[in-house]
C-alpha cells in the first residue's frame, strides 16, 4: 500500500469519475466501488474518490501533472481530459468534474530552466501564448 493516497471529493460522481479516468490512462485499473466511494489506480498511483456531496469544490490550488514524452501524448491527454471540461492557458485544463490537470511535455522544464536565459525567455514567452503546449513551437521559439 502506498504511503500517501490522493483523496478526491465529488458531489455524487465518484464512480463515474473513476471509470472516466481509468478509461483515459492506459496503465490503470478500477478498484472497489460502493455508493459512497470508488478506488482506482492511474499509472501506479492509487486514488480514492468519495461521494461527499456539494460542500467542497475542486480549485486550481491542487492539480494533477501529466508528464508527456511526445506531442501525440500531449494531444491524447489534452483531448481526452479536456472533453466536456474547460481549457485554460499554459497546458492547464479542468476536466468535466472540475479537477485541474497540467498536460506538459517533458521537454518544457528543460527549456525553461536552460542556463541560456535568452533562449529560456523565448520558450517562456511562447508557452504563455499557448493553451495546449505545442512542442515544435516551443523548440522553434527556444532556438530563435
Amino acid at each position: 500500500m502506498q504511503k500517501i493516497t490522493p483523496f478526491l471529493w465529488f458531489d455524487g460522481q465518484a464512480e463515474e469519475a473513476a471509470k472516466f479516468y481509468t478509461s483515459v490512462f492506459r496503465n490503470s485499473k478500477l478498484g472497489g466501488v460502493s455508493p459512497m466511494a470508488a478506488s482506482f489506480e492511474l499509472e501506479g498511483l492509487e486514488f480514492t474518490a468519495l461521494n461527499g456531496g456539494p460542500r467542497f469544490k475542486f480549485t486550481e490550488a491542487i492539480s494533477l501533472y501529466v508528464n508527456c514524452e511526445t506531442q501525440d501524448e500531449v494531444d491524447y491527454y489534452w483531448d481526452r481530459l479536456g472533453d466536456g471540461g474547460q481549457i485554460q492557458q499554459c497546458g492547464w485544463l479542468k476536466d468535466r468534474f472540475g479537477i485541474s490537470w497540467q498536460v506538459i511535455p517533458s521537454v518544457l522544464p528543460t527549456l525553461l530552466s536552460s542556463p541560456e536565459q535568452e533562449k529560456a525567455g523565448r520558450a517562456m514567452q511562447a508557452m504563455m501564448q499557448m493553451q495546449k503546449i505545442d512542442i515544435a513551437a516551443l523548440q522553434k521559439a527556444y532556438d530563435g
